[in-house]
């Protein structure tokens, strides 16, 4: 029986804070589905697909590792997938009591699957994609903070918004 692991979220977009609970959770977990979770609450930057394809583009080095989308609750993605646990990643105390919250409900729709807590290296503690996008938006430089073809992506839509504004 081999250890799968959905890794839920928006990635609108994907940071290295992101990439470093994937990587670790790939060699924890024999699979990884990181799944694009269209968050109702947040205006997304990028579009599902968009956001998609920049996650293949950085997990691509990944083999056990796979990227997909659902629409539904994570609970009723999870089971359809046969996962046994639900990777999230954590980056200070602050992030704790919201995710205890999700956790708790997701406990009571399937008390099957497992929540893991992983906490992000210290250097990305700080970093959030709302961050990344508002330093992005005035043109800041961001290529600590996110992969390149996640930086060029952002400056590309930044450059387009723009030029419709």
């Amino acid at each position: 029986m081999s250890r799968l692991a959905i890794c839920p979220g928006s990635f609108d977009p994907i940071t290295y804070g992101h990439l470093d609970i994937i990587q670790r959770g790939a060699k924890v977990f024999d699979q990884v589905i990181v799944t694009v979770f269209n968050n109702q609450s947040k205006q997304p930057l990028f579009s599902v697909e968009e956001r998609l394809e920049l996650l293949k583009s950085v997990t691509k080095d990944l083999e056990n590792v796979s990227v997909d989308t659902s629409s539904g609750l994570l609970m009723d993605y999870a089971k359809e997938q046969n996962a046994h646990a639900i990777l999230r990643g954590l980056r200070a105390v602050s992030d704790f009591e919201y995710e205890m919250q999700i956790t708790s409900m997701n406990r009571k729709l399937n008390e099957d699957i497992e929540t893991f807590f992983m906490m992000t290296n210290n250097q990305y503690s700080f970093l959030s994609s709302s961050m990344v996008k508002e330093v992005a938006k005035y043109h800041a430089n961001v290529s600590d903070l996110v992969p390149e073809v996640v930086e060029s992506a952002l400056k590309k839509k930044f450059a387009e918004k723009g030029a419709n504004s």
